[in-house]
């Protein structure tokens, strides 16, 4: 299982030019978001995340068994009545395991997002507003962070810090946060640049302000589309160091985990507990860009 090394840098696509507004109008800019609107393809990703979002918020109500409880009697039997989807080598359910998978397989990459964007939006102002040397050596700071993959990080933190999500989590927010902040100060640039801007500015506003109440919402939609397309390769990146046996431990259900430890199955003539992980990773990846690119669209008024 590959994944690649980070979310794509901001392109026309992902990345469209940041609303123009008025002062009037600066506190609705999400007004224009309208994700279920377009063609079939958008509408049907669109409902299959909110799908899997709930299928994560209500997993312990809809497991049929346990997930973490396997019986050796059990072992990698084929679909059936009372195991739709079969069993593992562990003889857990897969259809079990691979629901209350969907919780952590969703917050990791939800965690890496908005500690990523967040991150990205304070460097993304601060060197946008205060722009000369401090917008020079930052940006030379961020393009050495661009030299390092995020999944790389992410292993160097797991030998550093052992096992599990926290420091892979904390390490790829470190390494997508160029991405955004990137993003952020080329759309504070422009944004200064507007009429309404300079009309706060001479009316004795802050700097903070104008930014956090005037500016941020303004640029809000386009980093919500780029923070979608970036949910996706979050997950991939994750679901890869699971796989490697460096990210969730068994026996929490995860997704990367689960192919991982199908691989004997998949030798026995029993591939159901690889393959429907897999397919749900790639259900999930597809949809998140889908839905990102849909927006960006959208923001840049290619779409109707």
């Amino acid at each position: 299982m590959t994944a690649p090394t980070g979310p794509i840098a901001p392109t026309a696509s992902t990345a469209p030019t940041a609303p123009s507004a008025p002062a009037a109008g600066a506190g609705r800019p999400l007004a224009r978001l309208r994700v279920l609107g377009g063609g079939p393809l958008r509408q049907a990703c669109a409902a299959l995340l909110i799908l899997f979002v709930l299928v994560a918020l209500l997993a312990p109500w809809l497991t049929p068994h346990d997930p973490t409880f396997g019986r050796l009697g059990d072992t990698l039997l084929g679909s059936g009545p009372d195991h739709w989807l079969g069993t593992d080598q562990g003889g857990r359910d897969t259809l079990s395991a691979l629901i209350a998978g969907t919780r952590t397989s969703l917050a990791g990459p939800l965690a890496v997002v908005v500690f990523s964007t967040v991150l990205g939006i304070a460097v993304g102002l601060f060197t946008a507003w205060r722009g000369g040397w401090v917008d020079a050596v930052t940006g030379r700071v961020l393009d050495i962070v661009f030299a390092f993959p995020a999944l790389l990080l992410a292993i160097l933190a797991v030998a550093l810090f052992g096992k599990g999500m926290t420091a892979p989590v904390i390490a790829m927010a470190i390494a997508y946060m160029p991405y955004t902040a990137r993003l952020v100060r080329g759309l504070a640039v422009q944004e200064k640049a507007r009429p309404y801007i300079a009309a706060y500015r001479v009316q004795g506003h802050s700097a903070l302000f104008v930014t956090v109440r005037r500016l941020l919402p303004n640029i809000a939609p386009t980093l919500l589309a780029q923070s979608t397309v970036n949910f996706g390769y979050a997950l991939l990146d994750l679901a890869a160091l699971s796989f490697l046996g460096l990210g969730v431990q068994p026996p929490t259900p995860d997704w990367g985990a689960m192919i991982n430890q199908a691989q004997a199955a998949v030798l026995q003539g029993q591939p159901l507990s690889a393959i429907a992980p897999a397919v749900a990773v790639v259900l999930v990846v597809v949809a998140f860009n889908v839905v990102g690119e849909s927006l960006g669209d959208r923001l840049a008024g290619r779409d109707s």
